[in-house]
């Protein structure tokens, strides 16, 4: 079987010795080579391309969004942004999903080697993703493991209590690698008239208000990062911030969001899974499930569970998807109603809006 081949480009000597030693430890990857800036990558590059490159964006000479651009428009390769956990840096690299990248390796700014090292195994598992993913997608509109937790480890199934008559419409959207972009698609083609919307996006910490910032400018629709307490209506998208799992509650006819602490759940912070089945909870018949573009399995578990309790369920098909893993897996669990490709979902939150608001359900 081919190996990975990979290309690491950072300023930091430690994070190119550290990625090197994970990239050559890991028998399904190889190391092309690793540069300090962009200008020497691209002299190696002329000789041999590769499969995926690990690109920091504050390199010396050739910035790396610029580079990142560069790749993009005349030979599209996965990349993956090696980017530090500021807000600054932030902003910058949804910039750089944007154009392009596929995912992101955040590193802290102190006690960086240790932490490289203890993640090494997140990172070959970033890379094999980036590897899989349909950049042309991008362009057109992103080993040992812990031990994998299912929702119950933050919120218990239970039967649905939707027994108080509502007809308030939740929308709630699940989304990882390439959704960042698809999310941007869909969003702003609603009208401010759409159902209240709740949002996972796998992102880290600090990124996710930046993201719900960006949109906020974009859309017609309020875009915002989700705070404990805040309520769900019409015309508002809440997203669930990196690092915390978002829940939906409800007080009568009144929905609105917990955001709290938890384990890993499904290998994520926020867990789609956790989002789906605490709408299975507490709106059932009255909402819409969607899950999109992604690696893995996250958010096939919780669709099912909504499909259970009468909700809509919606996947993003292969052919529009970056990567097509997650809607995927919850095709094959029985629990997508219907596939969709991501130009079509808009028309479809609207259309179940109208349905349902009509038939009085």
């Amino acid at each position: 079987m081919k190996k990975i081949s990979v290309l690491v480009i950072d300023d930091s000597a430690v994070v190119r010795k550290v990625l090197s030693e994970t990239i050559k430890n890991d028998p399904g990857l190889e190391l092309l080579y690793a540069a300090s800036d962009p200008h020497i990558a691209m002299e190696r590059m002329k000789k041999v391309w590769p499969d995926v490159i690990i690109l920091d964006i504050d390199t010396p000479k050739m910035d790396g969004l610029t580079f990142l651009k560069k790749i993009m428009h005349e030979h599209p390769t996965p990349v993956v942004i090696c980017s530090t956990l500021t807000s600054e840096s932030a902003a910058t690299t949804l910039q750089a999903i944007s154009a392009g990248a596929v995912g992101t390796i955040t590193k802290p700014n102190y006690g960086l080697k240790t932490f490289l090292e203890e993640s090494s195994s997140v990172f070959g598992q970033v890379i094999r993703s980036a590897a899989t993913a349909k950049v042309d997608q991008l362009k057109k509109l992103p080993v040992n493991t812990p031990k994998k937790l299912s929702a119950d480890a933050v919120l218990s199934a239970k039967e649905n209590t939707t027994k108080i008559k509502t007809t308030d419409q939740i929308i709630a959207i699940g989304t990882s690698t390439g959704g960042t972009n698809a999310l941007e698609y869909v969003l702003t083609a609603l009208p401010r008239t759409t159902p209240g919307i709740v949002v996972v996006q796998h992102m880290p910490e600090k990124f996710t208000a930046a993201f719900a910032e960006r949109l906020n400018h974009i859309c017609d629709v309020d875009v915002l990062e989700a705070k404990d307490g805040d309520s769900v209506q019409p015309g508002r998208v809440l997203i669930a911030p990196g690092g915390h799992h978002m829940i939906l509650k409800r007080s009568g006819t009144h929905y609105f969001v917990n955001v709290v602490d938890g384990p890993l759940v499904s290998r994520h912070r926020p867990s789609v899974d956790v989002l789906f089945r605490s709408v299975a909870n507490t709106a059932g018949k009255n909402a819409l499930g969607i899950i999109m573009t992604g690696m893995g399995d996250d958010g096939a578990a919780g669709l099912m569970e909504m499909h259970n309790a009468g909700s809509a369920t919606i996947g993003q098909n292969q052919a529009s998807c970056v990567v097509y893993g997650m809607p995927n897996e919850a095709r094959k669990r029985g629990a997508v109603d219907k596939e969709l490709s991501l130009e079509s979902i808009p028309h479809a939150i609207v259309e179940f809006s109208k349905h349902r608001a009509s038939s009085g359900r």
